[in-house]
């Protein structure tokens, strides 16, 4: 997981924050192994900013991947932040309950599953 932090910091180092400069790295592993990165990018209309992860799986599903298994996030403050509700609404539309979610805490790394942080999702199933 040290390689999947390390892309994720380096990732955070490309970030647009001049409002919050609060940067966020994220660094998405699929099935295969090969890594996405994305970084958050703020707008003045903080509602079209783009966050690290999201930024991660849409170059993911540009490239043609659908499957994942660990997702590592890292901010400027190594603060363990987790990804918000809606990147993980949109994780879940690819990935299953048990993608590792490894947060950056500097010295440590936090590890949950996507199925913890956001329990009873809505997915294609409820949209029938």
């Amino acid at each position: 997981m040290d390689d999947l932090i390390e892309a994720a910091r380096e990732a955070r180092t490309a970030s647009y924050a001049p409002y919050s400069e609060y940067l966020v790295g994220a660094a998405l592993r699929a099935a295969d192994g090969t890594v996405f990165t994305g970084c958050n990018i703020e707008n003045a209309n903080f509602s079209n900013s783009l966050h690290a992860e999201e930024v991660a799986l849409a170059e993911a599903i540009r490239e043609g991947h659908r499957e994942f298994d660990a997702i590592a996030v890292s901010t400027s403050e190594q603060d363990g932040q987790t990804p918000c509700g809606m990147c993980r609404q949109s994780l879940t539309e690819f990935c299953d309950d048990d993608l590792r979610v490894c947060c950056d805490e500097g010295d440590a790394v936090a590890e949950y599953t996507l199925g913890e942080l956001l329990p009873d999702t809505i997915s294609r199933d409820d949209l029938d």
